[in-house]
């Protein structure tokens, strides 16, 4: 199969597949790379993982979209600093969700930075059946979280900083998806958020540079977590509203809780079941709004 042909039905599918089944293949990309990079920081610094996570993930997605990149014609000075602001902000989150869970538990931390979806919800939503949908969703993090904040200061100041980098990866990429240059823009936004992070990444990443594994498996976690899954987004954001979206995004602690018992043997409690059901019910009741083709998501 040629590689246009690819594109085409990678297209087809990110565009026709429901936005619910498409998350959580966003999930599965995002906790893969989450669970091989928490492995890394034996061996590189977590801010270090984060800015070759950006780096590699940035390349990956410039050669996948080389030929519309040349076809797309010039961009302008607004769309160039939206992507700037969308690719810097999404660095930070990376950057600041890493040094988070090199103190927090994986989990608890994705549920904790919730906050920031869930607070975009909140400013959109505009009926009270999607109000009732996103309180089912928060009731459902809080359980999942399991309504402990820890002893780790610093860990949850980082992600809560994560969470507020996650609110305006949210609101700016939806903006950026608006511009319809498939993941191009989040390949130019990562290589400008890799240039903003690096004065944070770069000084304790030699081991990756004397180590090709390392370095090759940091652009893995970049492939897996940032490529694929902040991919899938930019086509998510184009069919569906922002205010669906954030609340959708309640599905990933859900995923990495089931990610957690199929792969790493954590089996979730009887508390985080019934945070489960919340989260799902609450997905199931919000309204299946779509945006026309027509219709700018910003």
């Amino acid at each position: 199969m040629s590689s246009n042909a690819a594109s085409r039905g990678i297209n087809r599918f990110a565009t026709t597949a429901p936005p619910e089944f498409l998350f959580v293949i966003s999930a599965l990309g995002q906790y893969c790379g989450a669970v091989i990079a928490v492995r890394l920081f034996d061996d590189l610094a977590p801010a270090s993982v984060a800015w070759l996570r950006v780096i590699g993930a940035a390349v990956f997605l410039l050669a996948f979209s080389a030929k519309s990149l040349r076809r797309g014609g010039r961009w302008s000075r607004q769309q160039l600093v939206s992507v700037g602001l969308f690719g810097i902000s999404t660095a930070l989150m990376n950057l600041f969700f890493y040094l988070a869970i090199q103190r927090l538990d994986l989990g608890k931390g994705v549920a904790i930075e919730f906050i920031g979806p869930i607070t975009v919800a909140a400013l959109r939503t505009r009926t009270s059946r999607n109000a009732v949908a996103l309180i089912l969703a928060v009731v459902g993090v809080v359980i999942l979280s399991g309504l402990e904040l820890g002893n780790e200061p610093l860990g949850l100041l980082y992600i809560f900083l994560a969470s507020i980098m996650w609110a305006l990866y949210i609101v700016i990429g939806s903006k950026v998806a608006s511009f319809d240059r498939g993941v191009s823009g989040l390949g130019i936004g990562l290589l400008i958020g890799a240039v903003f992070i690096a004065p944070f990444g770069a000084p304790t990443s030699g081991p990756a540079f004397s180590a090709p594994w390392i370095l090759a498996t940091c652009f893995l976690v970049g492939i897996l977590s940032n490529a694929i899954g902040y991919g899938i987004d930019q086509f998510t954001l184009r069919r569906i509203p922002v205010r669906r979206f954030s609340v959708l995004l309640a599905l990933l602690p859900v995923t990495a809780t089931i990610f957690g018992l199929l792969f790493l043997n954590q089996v979730p409690s009887i508390t985080d079941l019934i945070g489960i059901s919340f989260v799902l019910i609450g997905v199931v009741v919000q309204q299946r709004d779509t945006l026309p083709a027509t219709e700018v998501v910003a």
